[in-house]
């Protein structure tokens, strides 16, 4: 469970790296600002992710989530080969990653 654990804390800091990228690629288009946003939230959630307590997993979980499905909406799909192709399928994987943690989590007994 620790792998599935870095795995997404690395994407989502590689995901705040790669949302400043974008911005600085279309900083004049409006919701630009919202990049940067959720660029410092999943790198703030990325470091989290490296200690051993249980808040950061549902926040990996629900706020990629968010993000998701805000660019979706907004943008549409992207093409195929792109950068924000890239940042949905991180999105996907960090998603998963929370979701098994959080399924696999060790009930008290």
């Amino acid at each position: 469970m620790k792998t599935i654990r870095l795995v997404a804390g690395v994407l989502l800091v590689i995901t705040c790296v790669l949302h400043f990228i974008m911005y600085n690629k279309m900083q004049d288009e409006p919701g630009a600002i919202g990049l940067v946003v959720f660029g410092i939230i999943y790198g703030i959630i990325g470091v989290l992710l490296f200690t051993r307590k249980m808040y950061p997993v549902y926040l990996g979980l629900v706020i990629p989530l968010i993000g998701l499905i805000i660019a979706l909406i907004k943008f549409g799909v992207p093409e195929l080969v792109s950068l924000e192709t890239a940042l949905h399928l991180i999105d996907v994987v960090v998603i998963v990653c929370c979701a098994i943690l959080i399924a696999k989590q060790k009930k008290p007994v």
